[in-house]
């Protein structure tokens, strides 16, 4: 290997591009930005404020965060509905002065105050609610004009009454510990606005109305057609935040006990920074509970550090400005363009050197050279099924495959004339095995692992297995399970061809040349799931072994056959049986005479093996050329391979013309023939072995025979 190649493996082994895609990939990165402004923002006011971590002022800030957040808790619930509340300030400022008048003009108790004044909160924001949800005005108008008729109210009211409402003082516990009690250190405000916080983010993440909430936000006209009830719901958004905008104001007047004519003035521009710089979209369906938390805290602490700082009043203001400004412009971008963004960094290809090619050309004298006994095999169900990506036979001669429509199809044997849809999955079954009572196993594409008792009832084995602790996408989720065997005790060995793309792109993972893919086994007898081998680059094929002590897989991309010991001295290692192949290795069954059959379902070219020693090349081309011109693995034609357990080839069967079948993708012997599936062809076909056993059957193979 030259130094060049040295220093491009080494540089592509040891630095993990794809994190970059993975990173943003993932939803929590939106908030992950918020979080390092919000440390960073603290960590200076700290070090620079003198005092700034003393308790007494750790305590004011928890009193002032949990008023500001509550609110901020409001207009996140609002905006994630797909709506906006520009009125949040003059309903602050109208139940501060009704909270103030109810206990200091009227004499009322706290315990009828303070339900009257949420009762109040509640009617300012059902009036905007009214008019969004159920009258359809839009937010912005509405909330602006409503906002100038809040605040007039309150400069009418405050005007007339201020000497009274704000003249009495109520000698109240109850009311002080309201407004300055703590437990165990932590301000009373604030602990109530953890447990709403809590609750909040149960209800929006975990149940149906907050499921309905982002529903609506992200398309209004989907979740009305969904059932959902979209006026109600949007209603009700801005009741909760007309309580919540109250609560805090309850907060605020237990703390000062009085209005000002500047109370809530500009607080719908803190307000909605906070929001907007925590995550939540203005368009709406994207947000939570947490990205509120974090932008709260951020426009607290920047604009209480600027006061402390001695900053005139203005500055605070325009630097709330300026920062909405961002904020809005990376929102609307980021939704304008994150898949486009991701697309470009997410394919991070890496370099993957391959021994030379064995050829396959007629005349070359080699194991693999090319011939045309597949030319004339007989067909099955030409032009009734679609992508019939593996084929299996039961013990009664009926013969099963999967469609790319989610169903099973069932052929009645002998003759295979007379079919129907044994079962329908949903997604796209692909690699199929009979456990040991009959049922038919599964891998299904994009959901994983299930099994279809005889009578066709579909049951669900399982769609996770153990996540890698370090990794940065979430690899417990089954995205592309395509192969599986049975072992005697009952161990189901199933490869996932790949962690990092879905059944509809999986050939991307061949730009990539990374070992995205691994071998998982589920246990029958327990249920339990575990991953057994990483780092593998397309495992696509996995066959139990005659003795039942190691099972044999394939590695599509790294076109090469390996063992993995289950049992004996050689127990959980890997070792190779086929280091090199001219094509791309798929499905392996037991054959007849105690050898195997191995698809291949393409044929290596001289180009595409160069491409993958270029990383930076495939990169370019991924990120500059339109998809239907990159450059992908030859998958168009292929053969079928006999081996024995030393990895000698045996015989290869070809169709080179590719009429009958130009991608093979599986193949069974059964009673003396060979069964051909490719998941781009529209038939299976049927080929007879001239030497085969005529009684063989695979299921007594595995689990004897039946009488």
């Amino acid at each position: 290997m030259s130094f060049a190649n040295t220093l491009t493996r080494v540089r592509y082994k040891y630095f993990p591009d794809h994190l970059v895609g993975e990173l943003l990939s993932k939803r929590w990165m939106e908030s992950a930005v918020p979080m390092i402004i919000l440390v960073a923002t603290f960590t200076y006011l700290a070090l620079n404020l003198p005092h700034y971590l003393s308790p007494i002022n750790l305590m004011d800030m928890g009193r002032l965060y949990a008023e500001f957040g509550l609110i901020v808790l409001g207009m996140g619930l609002v905006m994630i509905g797909g709506g906006v509340d520009l009125s949040i300030g003059s309903m602050f400022a109208l139940s501060n002065i009704a909270m103030l008048a109810f206990i200091n003009m009227f004499g009322w108790p706290l315990w009828v105050a303070i339900p009257a004044v949420l009762l109040v909160g509640a009617t300012l924001g059902a009036l905007n609610g009214f008019l969004i949800g159920y009258l359809k005005l839009r937010a912005f108008l509405t909330t602006l004009v409503t906002l100038i008729i809040y605040r007039s109210l309150f400069d009418i009211i405050l005007l007339n009454f201020a000497v009274e409402i704000s003249g009495g003082f109520l000698d109240s516990e109850a009311w002080d510990f309201i407004g300055d009690g703590d437990i165990f250190g932590l301000p009373s405000g604030f602990i109530v606005f953890a447990i709403i916080a809590f609750v909040a983010h149960i209800l929006l993440s975990r149940t149906r109305p907050g499921w309905h909430v982002m529903a609506i936000g992200g398309a209004r006209r989907s979740a009305h057609n969904a059932g959902i009830a979209v006026k109600r719901t949007v209603f009700l958004t801005y009741v909760i935040s007309g309580v919540l905008t109250a609560l805090s104001a309850v907060f605020f007047a237990a703390r000062l006990g009085s209005a000002g004519s500047d109370t809530g003035v500009g607080m719908e521009v803190s307000v909605l920074t906070a929001a907007v710089l925590g995550g939540i979209s203005l368009g709406g369906g994207r947000g939570s509970v947490a990205k509120a938390i974090m932008g709260a805290a951020i426009v607290l602490l920047i604009t209480n550090g600027m006061i402390r700082m001695g900053m005139q009043g203005g500055t605070s203001s325009l630097a709330l400005g300026l920062i909405l400004i961002f904020a809005v412009g990376i929102d609307v971008k980021w939704i304008k363009n994150r898949h486009k963004i991701i697309s470009k960094v997410y394919v991070s290809p890496t370099y993957l050197k391959l021994p030379d090619a064995p050829s396959a050309a007629a005349g070359s004298g080699t194991a693999y050279e090319a011939n045309n006994a597949l030319k004339d095999v007989s067909l099955i169900g030409l032009g009734t099924i679609e992508g019939p990506e593996d084929v299996i036979l039961d013990r009664n001669d009926n013969l099963f495959t999967g469609t790319r429509h989610g169903d099973i199809v069932r052929f009645s044997g002998p003759d295979f004339k007379t079919q129907e849809t044994f079962a329908h999955i949903g997604g796209h079954p692909l690699g199929m095995a009979f456990d040991p009572d009959g049922n038919l196993l599964v891998c299904v594409g994009g959901m994983g692992l299930y099994g279809v008792k005889p009578g066709g009832e579909v049951y669900k084995l399982t769609d996770e297995t153990t996540r890698t602790w370090n990794s940065v996408n979430d690899d417990s989720r089954l995205r592309l399970a395509d192969d599986l065997d049975v072992t005697p005790d009952g161990q189901v060995y199933f490869s996932e061809a790949t962690i990092r793309y879905e059944m509809h792109s999986w050939p991307l993972d061949s730009l990539e040349g990374r070992g995205n893919g691994r071998i998982i086994c589920h246990d029958l007898n327990n249920g339990k799931t575990h991953t057994v081998i990483r780092n593998l680059v397309f495992p696509n094929g996995i066959c139990t072994a005659f003795d039942g002590k190691s099972i044999l897989f394939a590695e599509t991309w790294r076109c090469r056959i390996s063992r993995y010991w289950l049992d004996g001295p050689k127990r959980g290692t890997v070792e190779p049986v086929i280091p090199n192949l001219p094509g791309y290795p798929d499905n392996i069954n037991r054959a007849s005479d105690g050898n195997y059959w191995l698809a291949l379902v393409g044929m290596r070219t001289p180009s595409f093996d160069l491409a993958m020693t270029m990383p930076s090349f495939r990169r370019k081309m991924a990120r500059r050329v339109a998809p239907d011109e990159w450059l992908f693995p030859n998958i168009n034609s292929g053969c079928v391979v006999k081996f024995n357990e030393a990895g000698e080839i045996l015989d290869v069967l070809w169709d080179i013309s590719g009429e009958n079948h130009p991608m093979i993708t599986s193949m069974r012997e059964h009673k003396g023939d060979l069964f051909l599936g490719g998941i781009s062809n529209n038939r299976i076909g049927r080929y007879h072995l001239k030497d085969a056993d005529p009684d063989w059957v695979s299921s007594d193979s595995y689990w004897g025979k039946k009488s």
